[in-house]
């Protein structure tokens, strides 16, 4: 297989070091632009990666390192924003894509892989998945048959250091007896992100994917109760797993709209509305439980060890 000269935007978030890894594992010359390079000098060690810090929303930036790359791959994506008001996914989600089209036509890159979403659609009431669906069907028709586009639409993405179940722990951690846990009944299929940068990386010349939107979900579904449940065992948090009424999900969420960090917002729940699972088979096979007890049960056991040294 030929060794491709890659730029990847995304590259320093959760999906992105697992991808870049797969990347250079399998020869690939891999370029990450970064605003912050300082703070993830951790790449520097894969041998064939340049840590480049750059603004991924300057044009000249992106027109200067896409430059003579074979590929483009944008995993950037936000879960919430700053606002109310679905600007900051608009910034993030479509104004990106455009100018990556655009830099990627001016440069002649003739391939990107776009991150998309499982139910992203711009007919949708979440401004996350509104925005995901525009970015992912502008991609797709202005590419035209100059850039071979794929998307890919996961369900929520586990593994270690993941923000979905590690974010549950450490609620759990500090949640006194009674966790009460909104649109509890929503339905996940999750994928482990080793099976989703596998699939991306074989994607890159497999010429059947182009012009693709790839759905990607684990061979189980769960509940969101279910999964918080479950985080709660491997993590030994005894905790009761309260499932709030709709009423009460969307109370909830646009009163911690205006906490710090937003730990839930309007927006989330409105995405929480439609099940995040796949129709048909899955093509990512690794299940839940033979994944996630290795990462939480190990901080688990760092816990119980700083306790018993606590009481020396």
């Amino acid at each position: 297989m030929k060794n491709l000269s890659i730029c990847v935007l995304g590259g320093t978030g959760f999906v992105g070091r697992h991808l870049c890894a797969e990347l250079v594992k399998r020869g690939h010359q891999v370029k990450v632009l970064t605003r912050r390079r300082e703070q993830h000098r951790e790449l520097l060690v894969l041998p064939s990666l340049q840590l480049i810090q750059a603004d991924v929303h300057n044009e000249t930036h992106l027109k200067q390192h896409f430059n003579n790359c074979d590929a483009v791959i944008n995993l950037i994506g936000i879960l919430n924003e700053k606002g109310h008001k679905g600007n900051g996914f608009h910034i993030a989600h479509v104004e990106l894509s455009r100018k990556v089209i655009t830099m990627c036509s001016s440069c002649k890159v003739s391939r990107l892989l776009h991150m998309s979403a499982l139910n992203a659609s711009p007919e949708a009431k979440s401004f996350y998945l509104r925005t995901k669906g525009e970015a992912e069907n502008y991609v797709h028709t202005y590419a035209a048959n100059k850039i071979a586009v794929t998307s890919f639409r996961p369900s929520v993405i586990f593994g270690v250091e993941d923000s979905f179940m590690n974010r549950f722990a450490s609620v759990l951690k500090f949640t006194p007896g009674v966790l009460p846990l909104a649109c509890a009944n929503t339905k996940f299929a999750p994928v482990y992100v080793n099976d989703v940068v596998q699939i991306m990386a074989d994607s890159l010349t497999d010429t059947s994917s182009f012009g693709e939107r790839i759905n990607l979900c684990g061979p189980k579904q769960y509940s969101l109760k279910d999964l918080v449940k479950y985080v709660a065992t491997m993590s030994g948090h005894k905790r009761i797993i309260f499932g709030l009424p709709n009423w009460l999900s969307k109370l909830q969420a646009n009163v911690l709209e205006y906490v710090p960090s937003k730990p839930f917002s309007i927006d989330n729940y409105h995405s929480l509305q439609k099940d995040s699972v796949c129709d048909g088979e899955s093509i990512c096979m690794t299940p839940l439980e033979s994944i996630v007890p290795s990462y939480l049960q190990q901080d688990r056991n760092y816990s119980l060890l700083d306790r018993f040294r606590a009481k020396r």
